[in-house]
């Protein structure tokens, strides 16, 4: 699949969902930090199909933008 695909939305509505290791990527993290988020209930939202693990990209956006910090005093949000 080529870079171009994987931005196009789907024909069916559907948002792009992610595997594991592409979310991990797309927010700069490791897959363990990602899985340990998951795990935690700290991460962004997924979906099972199966035994495996797919992330939307939308909701990696607005976790990573609830995430945003202006200064280092801030307090870190309280897991969902």
């Amino acid at each position: 699949m080529t870079k171009d695909k994987r931005e196009k939305k789907t024909d069916d509505g559907w948002p792009e969902l992610l595997s594991v290791e592409e979310a991990a990527r797309f927010l700069r993290l490791k897959r363990s930090t990602l899985d340990h988020y998951r795990c935690e209930g700290r991460g962004p939202v997924y979906r099972k199909h199966g035994a495996r693990v797919f992330y939307p990209k939308p909701g990696l956006m607005k976790w990573s933008e609830r995430h945003a910090y202006i200064s280092t005093s801030q307090r870190l949000p309280k897991p969902e």
